[in-house]
């Protein structure tokens, strides 16, 4: 498909898909767009869409824009469509929804969470497209910015710059805890249902500010796993947000749903319990 001037979604975010998959990994298309072979009973069908096997993935905006749907159908289930200029992209088979009817989404916010897998749907002007061709489309931009700008789109962090945080030991079993529980707390969030500690709030902000003034935001071009363009300078900041925000997390899970990391120690659990 050759694409006119009208149809180039610009976007200097360093974004060209919705999620990031894992370093080293690929992503699989589990489903093409097109006329397709049912797996189970061979029975051809029209698929208007792709389809990833990308499991609990958190997917982000690729451009600025604004959701223009949120629903749930027989099909793909819990779907979300995002406008951006003239195209509206839908993402289907959902596990939850962060940004919802009407919101406002910038490059890069994170949006929604797949589910067992992830439904890409596309539209420009409400004629359907490829969706291949429109994420090959956003790449071409990034790759045209990167060699306009010499700006190094490589994702972050690289091996030198891998974040270390306090909870090294306990790294695995929280990742487990974060896809079975995250949802809930992003949801709980939104609803108010849970607040952040005031002193968590006010850590962070101290350090957003103290990263603003010293400028250790956008020293490299954005990309999906690195929104904010950090750089080698910014790393003691940004474990320090890590902590914040998994301690919090942790904290959450105690008070909410009274679960605790396995090397929790018992006094520990027992001041989360008389926590009013």
């Amino acid at each position: 498909m050759k694409y006119t001037e009208e149809m180039i979604l610009h976007s200097e975010s360093g974004y060209c898909m919705p999620f990031e998959a894992p370093q080293g990994q690929d992503v699989e298309l589990s489903l093409g767009y097109g006329e397709q072979k049912h797996p189970q009973t061979g029975e051809k069908f029209f698929h208007h869409g792709i389809d990833f096997n990308v499991r609990h993935y958190m997917l982000s905006a690729v451009a600025d824009g604004i959701v223009s749907g949120v629903g749930n159908d027989s099909a793909h289930g819990i779907c979300q469509t995002i406008r951006y200029g003239m195209y509206e992209v839908t993402y289907g088979h959902l596990a939850n929804v962060f940004a919802q009817f009407g919101q406002r989404v910038r490059a890069g916010q994170t949006v929604a969470m797949s589910g067992e897998l992830l439904h890409i749907g596309v539209r420009f002007k409400s004629e359907e497209l490829n969706p291949l061709e429109f994420l090959t489309m956003l790449y071409g931009n990034i790759r045209a910015l990167q060699e306009a700008g010499g700006h190094d789109t490589d994702n972050f962090p690289d091996s030198e710059m891998t974040l270390k945080t306090d909870y090294e030991r306990d790294k695995r079993e929280i990742e487990e805890l974060m896809l079975r529980f995250l949802p809930h707390y992003m949801e709980d969030l939104q609803r108010g249902a849970y607040t952040l500690p005031e002193h968590t709030e006010q850590s962070l902000r101290h350090i957003f500010t103290i990263g603003a003034m010293k400028e250790y935001f956008y020293e490299t071009m954005p990309s999906m796993a690195n929104p904010l363009g950090l750089g080698r300078k910014a790393m003691p900041l940004a474990c320090k947000v890590q902590n914040l925000l998994i301690a919090d997390f942790l904290n959450y899970l105690a008070l909410r749903h009274e679960v605790y990391l396995s090397t929790m120690s018992g006094e520990v659990k027992k001041n989360f319990m008389t926590k009013p």
